[in-house]
């Protein structure tokens, strides 16, 4: 054991006898660390946390270059973010590779489930772009999982189940299932533009989403025996229970030329839909420039 009793930084002393570690004070250096990090979005069961975190700052580069770049990501708005899981006799089924370290009483395992587990999995698999084999960390401790300035949403089920886009699954408590959605339309597989298959997520949890926008740019839609139709692909999630086709804008050739649009994802049903409204206009700047948007989409001809 270490006892110190000297300035460890200019602002900080620690008096008598603490334990420290790695020529300085763990619990000093952690508490400095979540200093610099801002809490975006926390769900806690108790046995069961995740969170959101968000570094306030990256001020580390010693090279000028990518210090500027910093400089500009962080003037934009943009911040580095990181999922926390904390277990408490529990489990996380997380993507393969992202996980960044762990702490505490936590095993690994590949979560097969056996040889018909294997073959569901490998199906899964090639159906929606997840991953063949997802890891399962269980025990009693902290999970952090890779950083990044990406966009992660906190996902609580109740029994019921959702169907994500694919690729947006990131990590689940242990007792939600992971599995694949079949679209039950010809049209909604042939013309949807999400394929046939797309992840479903059942049980009572909670899951954590990749998304290409923000939280406070989604637009949850509750739908009451109602329907919804969307010009393009831009629903994040929907409720099991919501019917999913793909629509002409308008009945018959006169309606579809004076609607001036063309088929429209169409979801129908009880339940509920979050659209990203702004990830369209994300992906025209990022390909046509700022430019790209400065006439109406329906005028850009002009």
């Amino acid at each position: 054991m270490l006892y110190i009793d000297k300035y460890i930084d200019e602002d900080i002393r620690v008096n008598g006898p603490w334990f420290c570690f790695s020529y300085g004070c763990g619990i000093i250096a952690e508490t400095k660390f979540y200093s610099n990090m801002t809490v975006l979005d926390s769900v806690d069961k108790g046995n069961f946390k995740a969170e959101v975190l968000q570094y306030n700052s990256l001020t580390g580069s010693k090279d000028p270059g990518l210090a500027k770049t910093l400089f500009h990501i962080q003037k934009s708005g943009m911040a580095l973010k990181q999922v926390k899981i904390t277990l408490n006799d529990s489990g996380v089924i997380v993507e393969p590779g992202a996980l960044y370290f762990q702490k505490g009483n936590i095993t690994c395992d590949a979560n097969i489930g056996g040889v018909g587990g294997l073959a569901k999995k490998m199906i899964k698999n090639k159906l929606t772009n997840e991953s063949t084999f997802n890891p399962l960390y269980r025990g009693t401790g902290e999970v952090f999982l890779e950083p990044g300035f990406g966009h992660y949403l906190i996902v609580t089920l109740d029994g019921g189940s959702i169907v994500v886009d694919k690729g947006a699954f990131y990590c689940a408590e242990s007792t939600l299932e992971v599995g694949v959605a079949t679209q039950k339309s010809l049209t909604g597989g042939l013309l949807g533009g999400e394929g046939w298959f797309q992840t479903k997520i059942s049980g009572k949890g909670i899951c954590i989403l990749e998304s290409p926008v923000p939280m406070v740019e989604i637009l949850k839609i509750n739908l009451d025996n109602e329907r919804l139709q969307v010009d393009g692909s831009i629903a994040l999630l929907r409720s099991d229970s919501v019917k999913f086709t793909v629509e002409r804008s308008g009945k018959g050739i006169a309606g579809k030329l004076t609607s001036g649009e063309g088929l429209l994802q169409t979801f129908e049903g009880t339940g509920t839909v979050w659209l990203t409204p702004t990830q369209p206009v994300y992906n025209a700047i990022a390909y046509g420039g700022v430019s790209s948007l400065t006439a109406a989409p329906y005028n850009n001809s002009v």
